[in-house]
């Protein structure tokens, strides 16, 4: 077989061996196919011949060489080499930088798939991740804290066919410098939509209530007597007025489950307004009211921002992190100095969105001089909270709720290997669609790919 692949291989073209169920050896050239879909050409998919059918031994039957397209699912032999062919050179290689559970690296490894995880909890170096994609790995399964910059796809160049993200943001990963190198990425959008939704809800009712300060007395055993306002009060929710800043996906879906806490919702988003979400929900609330679920009707509108942060008792955050030049709405610090000052001084803020769309020197100036009331935060500006982040102020720690970006932290949410249900399978769902050439081989076709705009009219 080298003497047939060497006129490619002085071409510089890498590749892979492989052997089907019924014996039939062959190549697979490794070259990414999406700069020649950049070209404006189709997918190049050529029979260069079969040869050697004669005269050799029975498991070297055929020699069928692919130009520019991935191996297909025919194409898969069965792993750990049982097919008799070096596996090292049979595999689509993985490199995932956080392990996101044995299940969904099953899925690959059923498959055939070559897969490294990084074993530790921590992230791994720069310079380890530009060393695996130097070595010519064909995915890269990342999280929100790999830099995945311009340096690293050009590691990649010619080898790196996708990068899938276990995450439904990508501030970590260099946009521009994915689709000038055409390399599709993905993310898990969708899946962690219910636990994200339902976390703000529950972490709102936590700071309100009051209930780590009140079990922190139980724990430390200063529960005393009984009295009506002491050592302190929370605040209800039922029958509050909630602001919903960013109503996409999991702003909608928290609107959902709040509905049962009789509140009223004052919407806004600088983008898209749903009002037929809005009336939908309008009705779900009148039918409580109608049927004497509750003593008072309530309602939900589209105001401006101002509007909603001066009106409402609880604030909850559930827009993307959009920075200065990367689209028509930023919402880097959002939650200002002067913005957080239209909140109520009775009032919560809620963030499981991004930590960076509020300032927190802002919101720590605001608690601290009682401009609002409290917080509730899941994400932060840095990650994880720095030991000297003023958010750590003892004299703020009854009315600040910290957590550890955990809002999709629920066990189907993490780990399902159902890309309808699991971050895990929706995240390796998308390296099999690229790796395999699904959807015509074309990443704007595939659903989990973000930067589809790279490969629009490429077939």
């Amino acid at each position: 077989m080298g003497h047939i692949l060497a006129p490619l291989m002085r071409l510089g073209m890498r590749w892979r061996a492989y052997s089907s169920a019924d014996g039939v050896v062959g190549a697979h050239l490794a070259t990414t196919p999406y700069p020649l879909l950049s070209q404006g050409g189709e997918s190049i998919s050529c029979v260069l011949g079969a040869c050697l059918r004669t005269g050799m031994s029975d498991c070297f039957r055929g020699l069928i060489i692919y130009l520019g397209t991935p191996v297909s699912a025919a194409h898969h032999r069965k792993p750990g080499g049982e097919d008799g062919v070096n596996s090292d050179l049979s595999r689509f290689r993985v490199f995932a930088t956080c392990d996101i559970g044995k299940e969904a690296f099953g899925v690959l490894r059923e498959r055939g798939y070559d897969v490294e995880v990084y074993p530790d909890p921590e992230p791994p170096s720069k310079s380890l991740i530009l060393e695996k994609v130097r070595a010519g790995i064909d995915a890269l399964i990342t999280t929100l804290r790999d830099p995945i910059d311009e340096e690293v796809f050009e590691a990649g160049r010619g080898t790196l066919k996708v990068v899938a993200q276990y995450a439904v943001g990508f501030d970590n990963i260099n946009r521009a410098a994915a689709n000038l190198h055409h390399i599709p990425f993905t993310n898990t959008a969708d899946v962690l939509t219910e636990a994200t939704a339902e976390f703000a809800l529950f972490i709102l009712g936590n700071v309100a209530r009051r209930l780590c300060p009140s079990e922190r007395l139980v724990r430390d055993n200063r529960w005393g007597i009984w009295h009506p306002y002491l050592p302190f009060l929370g605040d209800e929710v039922t029958g509050k007025t909630i602001a919903v800043i960013g109503t996409g996906r999991i702003g909608q879906a928290f609107i959902k489950k709040a509905v049962g806490f009789d509140v009223n919702f004052l919407c806004y988003d600088g983008g898209v307004e749903d009002h037929e979400f809005a009336r939908k929900i309008q009705e779900a609330m009148d039918v409580r009211f109608k049927h004497g679920f509750t003593l008072e009707r309530h309602t939900i509108g589209y105001v401006s921002f101002e509007a909603a942060l001066s009106g409402a008792d609880f604030v909850s955050i559930h827009v993307p992190l959009v920075r200065e030049g990367e689209g028509k709405n930023p919402t880097f610090h959002l939650f200002n100095e002067k913005t957080l000052r239209w909140m109520k001084p009775t009032a919560f803020l809620i963030n499981t969105a991004r930590g960076a769309v509020v300032d927190e020197k802002a919101l720590v100036d605001a608690l601290r001089e009682g401009a609002i009331a409290g917080a509730a935060l899941d994400v932060y500006e840095q990650e994880p909270l720095p030991a000297d982040s003023p958010l750590r102020d003892p004299k703020l720690e009854n009315r600040v709720r910290l957590f550890s970006h955990f809002a999709s932290a629920g066990r189907v949410t993490r780990l399902s290997t159902n890309p309808n249900k699991g971050m895990a399978g929706r995240c390796v769902q998308g390296v099999i669609d690229v790796l395999e050439g699904r959807y015509g081989g074309n990443p704007a076709n595939m659903p989990y790919v973000v930067n589809k705009e790279a490969f629009k009219g490429s077939g």
